[in-house]
């Protein structure tokens, strides 16, 4: 097992990034840059928490995990916008943006103490 591996916050992420899929998967043509947005920031949350966990400094570290807290608060937007745009069911979008409340909330400490 990797170092990232061993992260809950890693592991959240991951989930989150499967629901995000999903999401992305019913929204409409006419809001593919929307999706297309949702996917990339959500592939970006555990690519960065994984390349920060990598890093040998302490301020490289922190550099990456502050990236993916932002890809994480960005997603939290996309699911706002799909919520008042009626895009997915309601089930779906809360449980990502339960999720991502974990995420933006460990890596927050994260960036914190490292």
């Amino acid at each position: 097992m990797l170092d990232h591996e061993k992260l809950d916050v890693y592991q959240v992420s991951i989930e989150f990034m499967a629901i995000a899929i999903k999401i992305t998967d019913n929204i409409p043509r006419g809001y593919s840059s929307l999706a297309d947005q949702l996917k990339r920031a959500a592939w970006s949350i555990p690519l960065n928490i994984a390349e920060g966990c990598g890093k040998s400094t302490v301020n490289d570290k922190r550099r990456f995990y502050v990236i993916a807290r932002g890809s994480a608060m960005e997603c939290g937007a996309i699911i706002d916008v799909c919520r008042v745009l009626e895009i997915d069911d309601m089930e779906a979008l809360k449980q990502g943006k339960d999720l991502l409340v974990r995420v933006v909330s460990m890596l927050t400490k994260l960036c914190q103490f490292c």
